[in-house]
This record gives structure tokens, sequence and C-alpha cells, in this order.
């Protein structure tokens, strides 16, 4: 079992039956995650919670149940672990999805969009990663590169060689802290590539091996395992460049990866990579690369407002260059994708790349 993680679980436990036994109202208190308690840290470059608690009592009819829903997903989580087993947060969610009794016709939980929060909070109230209570995601995101990677769950020693993965990669699962290692690292920087086919493209190409480079694709917006890899990686000095598509969702990947989102603000600077650089797309490459102004795309009007937004979120505006991208992709009602810089030829993207990366023509 993870001692720490036990420890911690039976510790809120035992507050509780001291709670009854003293005979006060029994009360779960965790941070609260609502956004006006989510800072921006200017010094460490990262979102986080403030210092709002949310607390739940049982003798409450508003929370009696948010209660009862958290202190049972806490006693789910000290089985898993007292068992040595593991499972996903959806996996949870069925293990309590049952009737609260004969004569009673309601359920624990009725949908997994109950359960998932309640997780998070548990988190935040015991200071223990969920991948630490034994509760895994689903798995999304590729890598290749000069690494190995050292696996030593279910007492057995694994070593993956990422530079012969062939064509599909090493899939980065949701857990990459817990009894699994990083070594044989020579690469000189990483590269964040947001779709899986531009990361197929390079790949075929052997972007990689040619550049000594490691090849990552989140394959849309990163999983929190994909940004902890991330972090990982930049913790051993490594230089992170994120290349998405120029429009405002490829890049809010990019600053969920260097800022953290406001959804995991609670886990602050372990999902956040202040350091990083992007590398591309942008609405500025119209200037140089001629061929793309026949590539563009019409921008919706979902995609104006989510830029609207942007441009409100202190991280950002205070970022000039940021401010230019965003103005003009709104004025021009127009966005591009990575993939259109295959125009010229399919092996122009890592041109691409070469030449960003060579002239340190990123932004922050």
């Amino acid at each position: 079992m993870e001692k720490k993680a036990v420890e911690k679980l039976e510790a809120l436990g035992k507050d509780i039956v001291r709670d009854i036994d003293s005979g006060r109202n029994p009360r779960f208190v965790t941070a609260a995650r609502t956004r006006s308690n989510i800072l921006f840290d200017k010094k460490e470059g990262f979102l986080k919670l403030g210092s709002a608690k949310e607390e739940r009592s049982f003798i409450n009819v508003a929370q009696s149940k948010r209660f009862m829903q958290t202190i049972a997903i806490a006693a789910k989580c000290h089985k898993f672990l007292a068992e040595d087993l593991h499972t996903t947060i959806r996996g949870l969610f069925y293990q309590l999805k049952f009737s609260l009794g004969e004569d009673v016709d309601e359920s624990i939980f009725s949908e997994q969009s109950e359960s998932n929060p309640l997780i998070e909070d548990l988190e935040v109230a015991i200071g223990v990663k969920r991948e630490e209570l034994n509760l895994n995601a689903t798995r999304r995101g590729v890598l290749a590169g000069n690494m190995k990677v050292v696996d030593t769950s279910g007492g057995e020693r694994v070593e993956m060689d990422c530079s012969r993965t062939g064509r599909t990669g090493w899939s980065i699962p949701s857990d990459v802290d817990n009894e699994i290692d990083f070594v044989d690292i020579k690469a000189k920087y990483v590269l964040v590539v947001e779709k899986d086919a531009i990361w197929q493209r390079l790949n075929e190409d052997k972007f990689w091996r040619k550049e000594n480079c490691i090849l990552i694709t989140p394959q849309g917006q990163a999983t929190r395992g994909t940004r902890r890899l991330i972090r990982k990686l930049a913790d051993r000095g490594l230089p992170i460049y994120v290349f998405t598509d120029s429009d405002a969702w490829g890049w809010y990947i990019y600053w969920t990866i260097k800022t953290g989102s406001i959804n995991l603000a609670y886990m602050g600077g372990g999902v956040a990579t202040p350091e990083a650089r992007f590398l591309g797309v942008t609405i500025s490459d119209l200037d140089k690369y001629k061929f793309l102004s026949k590539l563009t795309i019409k921008a919706s009007d979902v995609d104006i407002k989510r830029a609207q937004e942007m441009l409100q979120y202190e991280w950002i505006k205070k970022h000039k260059e940021w401010v230019n991208e965003l103005e003009r992709m709104i004025k021009g009602k127009i966005k591009l994708e990575q993939d259109a810089l295959q125009g010229p030829s399919l092996t122009f993207v890592g041109d691409y790349i070469r030449e960003k990366i060579k002239n340190n023509d990123v932004l922050p």
C-alpha cells in the first residue's frame, strides 16, 4: 500500500469518528475550487488556489449528500490501496453506482460528472494525487525519442527504449510519478505537437532522431499525465517547445501546458511548465510564409468568442506578442491549422520547426 495515501485517508476517517464521539457535526473541509479562489502567481508563472475553504457537514440538508459521497470515495480508495489494485475514475464511479438500500430509491452516484469533482476535492483536502489513491484516467499521449522508461509496477522491472517504438511510439500513462523512471535522456529539447497526425508525419521522417529531440503529442488537450511528464522533462533541463494550430483552441492547449489550467489549479506547479515556449503556428506566419494565405480557414463565432475570452486572462494579455496574435485572428476572422504547413511538401513541417528553433522565433 502507498503509505502516505493510507495515512492521509485514515487520518480523515479518524477526524470524522472523533467528531461523532464528541457529539460534533462531522465535517469535511477542502480548498474552494471556485473561479474567485484561483490566482495567477506572477512570480512563479502558474495558476494556483487561494486560501478560501469549503466545508461540508453531515447534519446539513444541503451538504449531507455530497459529504456522504466524498466519504464513500475515500473509503473505496482505501480499499483499493489495501488490495493493491488500480482502477480508472470511471471504474470508481461504477463501484459506487449502486442503490443505498432496498427501500431507498436512490443511488450514491447517478452520473460520473458527480464523482469526478469529488475525487479532486479529496485530492486537495488530503494533499495526495489521485494516482497515489490507485486511480488512473484514460491514457492519451504518445512519445518517441532518445530516452528510456523503466517501469517497476507489479513487482516486475520493464525497460522500454523510446527510440525503438516504430510507428506507434510509447503510450504515456496517466501516472508518470509512481513506480516509473525516465533514464538515459540524451535529447536536446522536447517538441510537443498538438495533433497526432503531425506527430506521425514527423515520426515517419525520424525528425526526433535527426534533431535529437523528444517528440510528444498529447493528441489534443494534454492530460494531466502528459503535463506531468512535460514538467518532469523540463526539470531535467530540457527546453520545451509547443507546436499547435493557430486558433484559440490550439493556443489554449499551449497555455494549459505553460501555466496550468483553471480546472487543475489545485495542482499548481505540478502540471505547469512556465518555461515552455510557443513555436507556432501563428497568424504572423502569414507575413513570412506567403503560401499560407491561401490555406487559412474562416474562424467561427465560437472561435472568435474564445479568443476574446483569452484576451481577458491576465497571464496572456501581459504579453504584447500574444495580444497581437489574438487581435489579428479576431479582426481577420481567420485561423490556420498546423496541417497547412504540408502545403509546399509533406516534409516542410520539419523545415518550419528547424527554422523556428534556429532563429529562436518563438512566443513567450
